[in-house]
């Protein structure tokens, strides 16, 4: 809905479509086609907490996993502090539980990236359970080195709405100053990749 379609409205009009809009994207952001780049999880023993599923906690851990796998990988991102000329610091984070998981399900981890900044990041995340099935999703080497991208035939073996889904923010400083330095044109390409295509 436009900026000034929602000045016209009444107070409470202008709330309640807001808050509607807000509804949509977080429908919109639970499903499988609203990303586009993903990698297997293999869930841990640890990771479960007493309550026999995975902690909270840990969500942000698989997060953090396919957001710095995507960024090594694809952007060519330098982990080295002696080799990188720029490190990304998380801004913010933050994620939504719909339902639960346990060891020891792969599920797959999904990423989009939101925006693009000349120095920082907003991604949108998501993770989703392997379907119903008598055994695991069929995970190769190749799946874990290189993830895959949207449309890929093995997605087929997860469930099309996520279990979790989840924001992040990263602003690249330089390591010497730790201040924000602006993305290689490569670096910044590769993000646009994965660029949702759908606005809700």
């Amino acid at each position: 809905m436009a900026s000034w379609v929602l000045k016209l409205l009444p107070r409470n009009g202008r709330s309640l479509a807001t808050s509607a809009m807000k509804q949509g994207s977080e429908d919109y952001h639970r499903h499988l086609e609203a990303y586009g780049y993903f990698l297997p999880i293999q869930t841990r023993w640890q990771d479960n907490d007493q309550y026999c599923h995975v902690n909270n906690v840990v969500y942000y851990s698989y997060y953090d996993t396919i957001i710095n796998h995507y960024l090594i990988r694809y952007c060519g991102l330098k982990t080295s502090l002696l080799a990188s000329s720029l490190v990304g610091f998380m801004a913010s984070n933050q994620c939504n539980f719909h339902s639960p998981i346990s060891f020891p399900l792969i599920p797959v981890a999904a990423l989009a990236v939101e925006k693009v900044g000349r120095s920082s990041v907003h991604y949108r995340l998501a993770l989703f359970r392997p379907k119903s099935a008598p055994a695991q999703p069929v995970v190769e080497h190749q799946d874990l080195t290189d993830g895959f991208f949207s449309g890929h035939p093995k997605l087929a073996q997860f469930d099309t709405l996520a279990c979790a889904t989840g924001s992040a923010v990263h602003v690249f400083v330089s390591p010497a100053t730790s201040r924000p330095v602006g993305l290689p044109d490569d670096f910044w390409k590769s993000l646009l990749r994965l660029k949702n295509p759908i606005a809700v």
